[in-house]
């Protein structure tokens, strides 16, 4: 096995040493990577990353590729060379940035010398500071903590912020300066939440493990510096891993156009060989022109059919413009504007507009069925918030300033926590009773905040006197114990020996003795502690059904009152758990202790009998009651998510969270569960990676072919968002990964209802009447050839002037139809919201699909009939006014363009559902400008600058000034016209759908009034699922002081705010909910222990 080397000498400081000449890395034949030390010259990874779609060499080959994914793009091609003339139509994808990613400036270990992040190599020892990005996947080798303690935010991972420990007895800041050593790890993988290796040096070695690694997405927070070990760099790191591959998305439209073009390519064949084979029969039989237009020497009749087959294609290649998509892309520019315009979905607190970062995928958010959306970040606010408790059977609390027995919409004041000095100015808790309780001294209040003061292993940070910072393990735990420190039990510091807390605004010290950890199959966590007095306690926390089966059987009256309570909160969608405790006897507990401490130290099945001796010891506590926490959704999301309900839309939340953080029950997502959660509304995935998110997508849009869009705020999310259909990216607090990868952006999840019930429906319906439309007046346009080349002996003669075919999709029917794509509306952004089931016709595709494309060509096909033969019949044998023969093929050939742009004007008024001042001017003034060409290319004056280019002089005059014609264009219009008014007026009376059913309402009704409805949801511990694996064993170390402890006295509240003692009177003191005087001794019958009431009718 090959290993590598380097070496670090450190002659002066740890933080400068010499200049090592090279590092190795390679891969061993036993799948794991060496890194050892000694010089040596060799080639290794760099942190290189490469987001970008095209690179100088790459783009003309990968974008042809694209286009020509696109069938009409070849279909074009074909005739370019075939006329030998042409026009490319490359649309070029923009070249991502990456300065962004790799330009960034690093510190790496080598005299500490400055460098970018694309230059960072596997073996750099490198230095991060405070509020740094980590930059690749780093072994921790130190930091500016006396435990090398560090907190990262993976927020980017997976939406939290957790704690990492480096555990001093296992390594230190003596491995930056070791001499020789090696790393043996497991080869690059996407497992985000597992790493193994060995590190050894100095003849000892170490084990590895996730605890000890800094993956690239983090960010280093409240430490002052660190240093650590690149282990993977560049696309080799766990996160990129978990990034899925940039691939080309194109629309369901774009994919079904690639059918349809086949198809009318095929028609087109189908029609010219027709042609083709009536020139050879003409030919054959009839050659009465070749007296003037003779043959050359070897053509006979089936080399002029031949001939004539390739002159109809060119003829008939009308039937698909290269105009149709051309304005196509208009349309969606357009479209994408809107989005970015709509100060709807503008966030003005962080100064965040709405972003459509593509312009070719604004129809497809008009057809979304499936939404996955990341949880933490996305559709919460990451703040817990402590809003209820049930203690010792009496319920506190209210929800959004709602009193827990008022009357509906009565509004609470908010409690004043000004007497208490250390309380947190943000908290907010509006039941003035629990304060009562507190300051009448209820011993199961205090035994309730004592616990959660004490039951935990945040950690308190206090730069001045009264500041108190928490760094807790999880959100859920900040939220319990900044409760606790508002109520008056405030944790104020700890060692590894002890828990100091104020209690009442009196210092005390507990000395902690043991943390029963928390981990996923226990799903509680305990402590044993000592009070002042000497009274050994354990207090727990945990899932409340975990806790249950662990209470003493006289609880179990004041079980099922707090169940009911529990499940109150669980209908009010907060995050539970159960609070119990125990006293201990003093020589059990030594008999326990010394039986745990043999255990702890156990090479062999040490966490099975840890867990035996948690068992044991967690038996016959005694209920003090449950917390509800609720975690903060986003502004407007619970109605983000009813809309999205009503209109079809199944929304999936994958979360990298445990699946008790997330309101819902696990459902699995395999190939075998597929249908089954298909047929769900919500599905919630927990627990899954980022690679894993991705997966969930691809399997839905392979097994459903649905429609997908992916929602997500962090780096985590990135993998996702590329797999879906549509990706959207929320400009968060995550970082900008997301919306850098994404199609779509904003600030709020609650913008995604405007961006798919308004934007998207819009853009589809719009995209969906314009094909619709342009089909049917191109085929109409390219039928009439059809039909005239039976009339002129299958010669390949226009129907038309030619100016006329250079300019009907050019300038005549170009900008209404852009008129009403741009601007048209079924109904209003209000009514949209109004309706959200308005949106399922596009899930369905009922405004364009193959079934409709082929009533278009058949609709097409009678408007050319009509269009071609009323004015043939009109003019047959038809003389002027005075006497003169009016048949001649000029105007005839006038005639019948006029018919056919009058009746397509006509179609689009009938196709357009809202006017607008520049619809009418694009429709008026397209009729003004044809006219207009019309008469000046037929005047003399065109005829005396270009005689042989404009020869038939006044055709247009001549023709017009004939009240018969006119009458023709009347009698054309109305045939056209007529079957579909019929038509669509038996269709809407007999099968109306959803949009003229919302149509035909005079005014939109007033909004329903939404009634509260209690939830039946199963109850969720919070606390259980929401932790990493516990980290009791640090906190108890003996080295974990931290820094010398800020001076202050032992009195709750300063003198400045209140009196030396504390004051059980302060301005919640006196409150009662009736408005009297409270009694003291009714209180303390209510507030009485349930195991301790005889009386079974209380």
């Amino acid at each position: 096995n090959s290993k590598c080397y380097y070496s670090i000498d450190n002659r002066e400081s740890e933080r400068e040493d010499e200049e090592r000449d090279s590092v190795f890395l390679e891969i061993a034949s036993t799948g794991w990577w060496h890194l050892n030390v000694s010089f040596s010259t060799c080639f290794l990874q760099t942190n290189a990353i490469k987001t970008s779609k095209y690179n100088m060499f790459s783009f003309l080959p990968l974008n042809l590729f694209e286009q020509f994914q696109r069938i009409a793009n070849a279909y074009f091609l074909f005739l370019l060379i075939l006329q030998v003339m042409g026009l490319t139509h490359v649309s070029f994808s923009h070249l991502a940035c990456r300065a962004f990613v790799n330009n960034k400036l690093i510190f790496s270990f080598n005299r500490l010398r400055t460098e970018k992040w694309m230059d960072v190599q596997v073996g750099d020892i490198i230095k991060l500071e405070n509020n740094h990005f980590v930059t690749a996947d780093l072994l921790l080798l130190s930091s500016s903590e006396p435990l090398n303690l560090v907190y990262i935010e993976t927020a980017e991972l997976d939406g939290s912020v957790a704690v990492c420990f480096l555990r001093p007895d296992r390594l230190s800041k003596r491995v930056c300066c070791f001499s020789k050593g090696e790393l043996r790890c497991e080869p690059p993988n996407n497992r985000l939440d597992r790493f193994t290796g060995t590190l050894m040096f100095q003849g000892q070695k170490f084990s590895l493990d996730n605890e000890k690694v800094l993956l690239r997405g983090c960010t280093l927070r409240n430490t002052e510096w660190c240093f650590g070990l690149v282990i993977f760099a560049g696309p080799e790191t766990k996160l990129m891993q978990n990034s899925g591959r940039t691939t080309f998305k194109r629309t369901s439209i774009d994919r079904m156009m690639n059918a349809l073009v086949l198809c009318i390519f095929v028609f087109l064949v189908f029609m010219c060989t027709v042609l083709a084979i009536g020139n050879s029969i003409w030919e054959q039989q009839q050659g009465d022109f070749t007296t003037f237009l003779p043959r050359q020497d070897g053509v006979n009749a089936a080399f002029s059919g031949f001939l004539t087959f390739w002159s109809y294609v060119i003829i008939l290649n009308t039937v698909v413009p290269i105009s149709l998509y051309v304005s196509v892309e208009i349309i969606r520019l357009g479209n994408s504007f809107y989005i970015d315009w709509d100060r709807k979905m503008y966030y003005a607190r962080s100064d965040t507009p709405a972003v459509a970062r593509t312009t070719t995928l604004n129809e497809e958010l008009g057809q979304i069925k499936y939404i996955f959306s990341d949880k933490t970040g996305t559709l919460t606010q990451n703040i817990m918030t402590f809003n209820k408790c049930s203690i010792n059977g009496k319920c506190y609390g209210t929800v959004r300033g709602k009193k827990q027995h008022a009357p509906k919409h009565c509004k609470t004041e908010k409690v004043d926590f000004s007497y208490n000095p250390l309380a947190d100015p943000k908290f907010s808790f509006h039941d003035h009773s629990l304060v009562e309780a507190v300051k009448l001294e209820n011993p199961e209040v205090h035994a309730f905040f004592r616990l959660l003061a004490l039951c935990h292993t945040a950690m308190a940070e206090e730069k001045t006197e009264g500041e108190l910072l928490y760094q807790a393990q999880s959100p859920d735990e900040g939220a319990l114990v900044t409760a606790a420190r508002n109520f008056g039990f405030v944790f104020r510091s700890r060692t590894p020996e002890t828990i100091s807390i104020v209690e009442m605004g009196i210092q005390r010290n507990y000395e902690l003795l043991t943390i029963l950890d928390f981990n996923n199959v226990r799903k509680r966590m305990s402590v044993i502690v000592r009070s002042p007095e000497g009274k050994l306690s354990l207090y727990c926390k945990g899932a409340d059904t975990v806790v249950y089966e662990r209470l003493h059987p006289s609880c179990s009256k004041l079980m099922e009152v707090t169940t009911e309570h529990l499940s109150e909160f669980a209908g009010d969608g907060l995050r539970t758990l159960a609070l119990a405790y125990k006293d201990l006897d003093e020589s059990y507990f030594e008999s326990w202790r010394q039986r745990h401490h043999e255990a702890s130290t156990a090479l062999d099945d040490r966490e099975d009998k840890l867990d035996e001796l948690y068992e044991e010891i967690e038996k016959n506590m005694l209920l003090l009651g449950a917390t509800g926490i609720e975690d903060k959704l986003q502004d407007g999301v619970s109605h983000t998510i009813e809309q999205l309900s009503r209109a079809d839309i199944k929304i999936w939340v994958l979360t990298g969270d445990k699946q008790g953080e997330t309101p819902s029950n696990l459902i699995s997502c395999h190939s075998r569960g597929l249908p089954t959660a298909c047929m769900c509304k919500t599905v919630i995935c927990c627990r899954v990676t980022p690679l894993q998110k991705a997966q969930v997508v691809e399997l839905v849009k392979k097994y459903k072919r649905a429609v997908t869009l992916a929602i997500g705020d962090g780096a985590n999310d990135v993998s996702m968002i590329k797999a879906a259909h549509i990706g959207v990216g929320i400009s968060g607090q995550e970082g900008m990964q997301a919306v850098l990868s994404s199609d779509y952006s904003f600030a709020q999840f609650r913008y995604l209802q405007r961006l798919l019930l308004v934007h998207g429906r819009w853009s589809y319906l719009r995209m969906c009447k314009f094909l619709c439309y342009f089909f049917y007046k191109n085929f109409t346009f390219t039928f009439v050839h059809f039909w005239y080349a039976f009339f002129c002996g299958f010669s390949a003669q226009t129907v038309y002037d030619e100016w006329f075919i250079t300019l009907y999709n050019l300038v005549y029917t170009a900008l209404p139809v852009l008129g009403m794509s741009l601007f048209d509306q079924d109904v209003n952004d209000r009514w949209s919201f109004q309706y959200p089931q308005l949106y399922v016709p596009g899930q369905l595709n009922m405004y364009f699909s193959k079934t409709i494309f082929a009533k278009c060509v058949l609709h097409s096909g009678y408007s050319s009939l009509v269009v071609f033969f009323i004015p043939y019949a009109a003019m047959y044998n038809t003389v002027r006014d005075n006497g003169k023969d009016v048949a001649d093929y000029q105007s005839f050939a006038l005639l019948a363009q006029t018919c056919l742009l009058i009746a397509v004007c006509i179609q689009l008024g009938l196709d357009m559902a809202y006017w607008t001042a520049v619809n009418q001017f694009f429709v008026w003034g397209s009729l003004a400008v044809y006219f207009a060409i019309t008469f000046a290319i037929y005047s003399n004056g065109i005829f005396l600058i270009f005689t042989s280019s404009f020869p038939f002089i006044g055709v247009a005059r001549n023709t017009l000034n004939q009240a018969n014609v006119w009458l023709t264009i009347l009698l054309t219009t109305i045939l056209c016209v007529l079957p579909v008014v019929a038509y669509r007026f038996l269709l809407m009376q007999l099968r109306p759908t959803i949009n003229d059913k919302v149509q035909t309402k005079a005014s939109p009704p007033p909004p329903p009034r939404r009634a509260r409805i209690r939830r039946t949801s199963s109850r969720r511990s919070g606390y259980a699922f929401s932790h990493a694996q516990g980290y009791g064993d640090l906190v108890t170390s003996r080295r974990f002081l931290r820094r010398a402890p800020v001076s202050r006295s032992t009195a709750f509240s300063p003198t400045a705010r209140s009196p030396g003692k504390f004051l059980p009177t302060g301005r919640s003191a006196g409150y009662s909910p009736t408005g009297r005087q409270s009694n003291l001794r009714q209180d303390e019958t209510s507030l009485q222990m349930y195991r301790a009431v005889k009386d079974p009718q209380i």
